[in-house]
C-alpha cells in the first residue's frame, strides 16, 4: 500500500505515572485513510490506552511517560493540543451518558458547532442532515436521558460526526446495547464507512458481533504489545484468539467440535461469507451424535410472580400480568430489549418498588410486607452500573460493608472477603482504592460485595458487561459453582452467548409483557420471539441451515449440551 498513513505509531511506548511498567511497549502500527480497523484484546491488554493515545486523552487527561512518536495526519501529536486533536479524531465513548452535555438530543449533536460559533441556520441544517444519517431526525427534541441505549449511541455518533472529522474512534460501542440494537449499530458504522470513506477504529470485546460487517484488519493486543495484525479470515483460522483469551465466533467453535478443519479458503471470518461445503458431512455426523436429555429440575418453587403489574406514573404500564415460577437451584436468563421492563422487575423483587397488582412469593409466602433489608437477606442484586453501588473508597471496605452493617465480627469478615476476592479475580487488589480500577474491575467488586453476604437468590444485571472472555468465564464458572451449592441465579443480560452457554431456561420480556418462558435454544431460533424482543439469531442456527440440518433449534441445543458436557469433565 503506497498511501501515506493517517495514523502512525513508531516505536511508541507509554507508561502511566502511577504504574511501574509500561502499558504499551514498542508499538509500530500504520492505519491508512479510509480503513476500518478493529482493535481487540483481553482486559489490561492496552487496547483502551492505545485508543486514548489516538484521541488525545493521553497525555492530556491521563498523564504518563511517552517514548517514540505518534503521527496523525502527518502531525506529531506531541505538538498538538486536545482541541486540535478533537478536530481530527471523533470519539464515541462506551458510556454514552458520560458524553451528553445538551438538554435535548438536537442540542447535544449541535454542541461542537455552538463552540465554533457556526451561524444558527447553518447549524440547524447540519444537525438535521447528520441526525438523518443516524436515524434520529424524529427525536431531536427528546432529552438524551429519556432515550434507549441504541438511541443514545446514535446521538453520541451524530455529535462526533457533526464536526466532519476524518477519523472516528468507537470505544466498546456494543457494551450496553441489546443484540438487535448492537447489530444495527454495527450496520450504521459500516454505512458511514462506505458512504463517507472516513477512517474507522472500533475497540470492542465482542468479536463475532463486530464481524457482522466486514473489517479491513483486526489488530490484537496483549500485555501492551501487538500480537496480531491480519484480516478476519486469517485470524479465526489461527489459534491466536484462544491463546489470548478472546472468544471465537460460535460457528467456528461448532465447526471445530465437529472435527472440521477451518481454513482461509472457506472465508470463515464472517458467517455471511462462510463456505461450508467441505465440512457439511462432519457437522451432520456430529449433530446426530450429540443429543442429550436436559435434566428436569423437580425441586420446589423458590420465587413466583403471579399476575404482577406495575407502572411508575399510574398511566403507562411498565409490567403487565407477569407470571413465572422459578424453582430452587435454577439458573435463568431474563432477556429483552432496552426498556422491556427487566430492571423494573428486579426492583419489584428487591422491594425498591411495590407492585400495583399481583403477588410475589418466596417459597410460597407472599413477601409484600417484607422490608428492603429483610428481602436483602434472601435476594441479592448486583446492578448493571458499578458506580451506582459503590460507596467506599477502598475495595476491602466496599466488600466488607454489608457484613459490617450486619454486625459480623471483624475476624470472620477478613477470610470471607479474601475467599470471594480470590474467586472474582481481585485478590492482588485487596488493599487498592476503587478509583484505580477499570470499569470491568469495579464490576467484579460489586459482585463480590453481594456474594460475600451469601444470598439464597442472586440477581445479576449484565454481570459480564465490560469483561474480557477470561474474566467472563471466571465469573460465570464461579456462578455455576454457587448454583451447584443451591443458590438460585437470575441473569439479566444482553449477552446471548451467556444465555446459551449457562442458562437452560430463558424468560423473555417485550413491551412489559412476558412473551416466552422456554429453552435458550428456542429463544434464539424462533423468528417471532427474536423480532418481538429485539434479539438476533445465533450464528449456530445459520450454520445448521448452511450444513443442510433442518432442525436448527436441535442443532443449537446439541451445541449447548456438548459444551456443558465438556465443562463437566
Amino acid at each position: 500500500m503506497n498511501k501515506q498513513a493517517i495514523i502512525e505509531f513508531d516505536h511508541f511506548s507509554f507508561q502511566y505515572y502511577s504504574q511501574s511498567e509500561p502499558t504499551l511497549h514498542d508499538i509500530n502500527l500504520k492505519i491508512y485513510p479510509g480503513e476500518k480497523i478493529l482493535i481487540i484484546g483481553p482486559s489490561g491488554s492496552g487496547k483502551s490506552t492505545l485508543g486514548h493515545c489516538i484521541n488525545g486523552l493521553i497525555p492530556f487527561a491521563y498523564k504518563g511517560e511517552i517514548t517514540g512518536t505518534l503521527m496523525i495526519d502527518d502531525q506529531n501529536t506531541k505538538d498538538l493540543n486536545i482541541f486540535e486533536l478533537s478536530k481530527m479524531v471523533g470519539t464515541v465513548l462506551q458510556d454514552s451518558d458520560g458524553q451528553f452535555v445538551g438538554l435535548t438530543a438536537g442540542e447535544d449533536i449541535a454542541f461542537a458547532l455552538e463552540n465554533d460559533n457556526i451561524p444558527h441556520d447553518t447549524m440547524h441544517e447540519r444537525v438535521r442532515r447528520v441526525a438523518q444519517m443516524v436515524d434520529m431526525q424524529d427525536l431531536l427534541s427528546s432529552s438524551p436521558f429519556e432515550l434507549s441505549g441504541g438511541q443514545k449511541q446514535r446521538t453520541s455518533l451524530a455529535g462526533v460526526m457533526i464536526d466532519d472529522v476524518d477519523i472516528l474512534l468507537f470505544d466498546e460501542p456494543l457494551a450496553n446495547l441489546d443484540p438487535a440494537t448492537g447489530k444495527t449499530a454495527i450496520e450504521i458504522i459500516d454505512d458511514i464507512h462506505r458512504t463517507s470513506q472516513k477512517t474507522i477504529i472500533i475497540i470492542e470485546h465482542r468479536l463475532e458481533d463486530v464481524l457482522h460487517r466486514e473489517i479491513d484488519r483486526v489488530i490484537m493486543l496483549n500485555d501492551g504489545r501487538i500480537v496480531a495484525d491480519m484480516d478476519a479470515h486469517t485470524l479465526v483460522c489461527s489459534n491466536l484468539l484462544k491463546e489470548n483469551g478472546i472468544r471465537e465466533p460460535l460457528y467456528i467453535t461448532a465447526m471445530k467440535y465437529a472435527g472440521a478443519k477451518v481454513s482461509c479458503d472457506m472465508l470463515p471470518g464472517y458467517i455471511s461469507t462462510l463456505k461450508t461445503a467441505t465440512c457439511n458431512e462432519a457437522l451432520c455426523t456430529w449433530h446426530n451424535a450429540i443429543h442429550e436429555k436436559t435434566p428436569i429440575n423437580d425441586k420446589s418453587s423458590i420465587l413466583k410472580m403471579d399476575q404482577v403489574s406495575f407502572s411508575y406514573d399510574g398511566v403507562r404500564p411498565v409490567l403487565q400480568d407477569i407470571c413465572f415460577d422459578i424453582r430452587e437451584g435454577e439458573m435463568v436468563s431474563l432477556i429483552g430489549k432496552n426498556g422491556a421492563g427487566k430492571s423494573t422487575l428486579s426492583k419489584l423483587l428487591c422491594g425498591f418498588e411495590k407492585e400495583d397488582q399481583g403477588i410475589i412469593r418466596y417459597r410460597g409466602e407472599d413477601i409484600k410486607d417484607k422490608t428492603i433489608k429483610e428481602r436483602a437477606e434472601i435476594i441479592g442484586l448486583v446492578m448493571q452500573n458499578p458506580n451506582q453501588m459503590i460507596s467506599k473508597s477502598l475495595i476491602y471496605d466496599e466488600v466488607a460493608l454489608g457484613l459490617r452493617l450486619r454486625n459480623i465480627p471483624e475476624e470472620q469478615i477478613k477470610p470471607r472477603i479474601e475467599k470471594v476476592l480470590k474467586v472474582c479475580g481481585l485478590s492482588p487488589f485487596i488493599e487498592w482504592p476503587i478509583s484505580a480500577l477499570s470499569y470491568g474491575q469495579k464490576k467484579r467488586v460489586t459482585i463480590a460485595s453481594i456474594l460475600v453476604l451469601d444470598p439464597k437468590i442472586l440477581i445479576l444485571d449484565e454481570p459480564t458487561a465490560g469483561q474480557d472472555f477470561r474474566h467472563y468465564s471466571e465469573i460465570m464458572e464461579f456462578l455455576v459453582e454457587l448454583n451447584k451449592l443451591g443458590v438460585t441465579i437470575i441473569l439479566i443480560t444482553h449477552d446471548m452467548h451467556l444465555m446459551l452457554e449457562y442458562t437452560p431456561r430463558a424468560i423473555v420480556l417485550a413491551e412489559g409483557r412476558l412473551i416466552a418462558d422456554t429453552t435458550a435454544s428456542f429463544v434464539l431460533t424462533d423468528a417471532q420471539v427474536i423480532a418481538d424482543a429485539n434479539l438476533k439469531e445465533t450464528s449456530l442456527f445459520n450454520l445448521a441451515h448452511m450444513a443442510g440440518i433442518e432442525d436448527g433449534t436441535a442443532f443449537v441445543q446439541g451445541f449447548i449440551d456438548y459444551e456443558r458436557k465438556l465443562k463437566n469433565r
